[in-house]
């Protein structure tokens, strides 16, 4: 075999979880350029807290299906970057996540990348095909 032949995917092909994969890191590029020096994930995290200005760390950790104690460490480093803060909450248990100035600018600004990153990777899908795919993803995801 040639070394710059292309490898036969073989049963890979075929496979949900193994096509998911290779969307996902077509779409995980694609945001990189699009949404500079923050990850999906950390946008993610700023959506909700700017949709919930009070949410509890653990709701929150709830909300995106991670352990709570990951989640402070992942908050923490948003808060050292100046784009949330924690207020103490009702309960004085809890603490509130508030986005802060800082905050809204990056995610007014991630949220145009993401605008433009979205019409790039759903240019090949027609309106109906997007929502489509929007509603078995769903499905598989529970």
């Amino acid at each position: 075999m040639d070394a710059k032949q292309k490898l036969t995917p073989g049963a890979l092909y075929g496979l949900l979880g193994y096509r998911l994969r290779l969307a996902q890191q077509a779409v995980f590029r694609d945001f990189a350029v699009s949404v500079p020096g923050l990850s999906p994930g950390r946008v993610g995290l700023l959506i909700f807290i700017d949709a919930n200005p009070g949410v509890t760390q653990s709701r929150l950790a709830e909300a995106v299906e991670r352990d709570r104690s990951t989640m402070v460490g992942v908050l923490d480093q948003l808060e050292a970057r100046s784009l949330i803060k924690r207020r103490r909450g009702e309960d004085r248990r809890t603490n509130g996540l508030w986005l802060t100035r800082a905050g809204c600018t990056l995610l007014a600004r991630a949220l145009r990348g993401i605008a433009r990153h979205e019409k790039r990777i759903a240019a090949r899908l027609s309106a109906a095909e997007r929502r489509q795919l929007l509603e078995l993803l769903g499905r598989i995801s529970g």
